[in-house]
């Protein structure tokens, strides 16, 4: 594995994985922009949808074991970690002003 290409939270992440071949880990992926039909077949076999060339990111649920093997692979540029997102839903009391 390349950890130059991962970021801090997906190579903390990989350490928690008990099972290295789950697909368990939302990952962005960036790459080179203009992709050979080679470097397509490897993100389409690893579940990636939407690969074209032009593109230079792709999001992906990966098992440990693919984001090593997409880590040395020369056009990979790097690994980021996808978290999910979740909305804080807070009410703000403003209170009433009366004269």
């Amino acid at each position: 594995m390349n950890y130059q290409k991962l970021d801090a939270a997906l190579a903390t992440a990989l350490n928690d994985v008990k099972d290295p071949e789950e697909s368990s880990l939302g990952v962005f992926i960036h790459t080179e922009p203009v992709l050979d039909s080679a470097a397509i077949a490897v993100l389409e076999s690893l579940g990636v949808s939407g690969v074209t060339s032009g593109r230079d990111i792709f999001t992906a649920t990966l098992s440990p074991n693919a984001i090593s093997q997409l880590s040395e692979q020369s056009w990979v540029k790097y690994l980021k970690r996808s978290q999910q997102l979740h909305l804080v839903n807070k009410i703000i009391n403003t209170g009433k002003f009366g004269v």
